[in-house]
């Protein structure tokens, strides 16, 4: 294998917008959220990109691949931290709806990826 350009990859570069999607909705919460919800939503943000990046480094497929699904699970978690924001009120329908299939399709995008690395 071959390292990749992680700045290339479309699903990087997807994570990278995503990132700031998450920094400008977290900016809206409540001050109480500072330490918990907030903190914890753009770290996971953070993180989807950032393990891309290390992982791309890696020798084999089989490394990079660990690290593809690290950054899937902080997909996940992303996602369920969207939804409890919406559940607290801290963002509307057409902004949950908007953010919900950004980070789907983020998902998919990494699914796929490890999917055709193998094993």
């Amino acid at each position: 294998m071959g390292r990749h350009n992680f700045k290339k990859l479309k699903v990087w570069q997807e994570g990278i917008i995503l990132v700031g999607d998450s920094y400008s909705l977290t900016k809206s919460f409540p001050d109480v959220e500072r330490f918990n919800l907030i903190s914890q939503m753009n770290r996971c943000a953070v993180s989807i990109p950032s393990n891309i990046a290390e992982g791309s480094s890696k020798s084999t497929d089989r490394h990079f691949k660990k690290y593809l699904e690290t950054s899937l699970g902080s997909a996940f978690e992303w996602e369920t931290q969207l939804i409890v924001s919406f559940n607290e009120n801290y963002l509307d329908k057409d902004k949950f709806d908007m953010l919900e299939n950004k980070i789907n399709q983020i998902q998919k995008m990494l699914g796929k990826f490890i999917d055709n690395l193998g094993d």
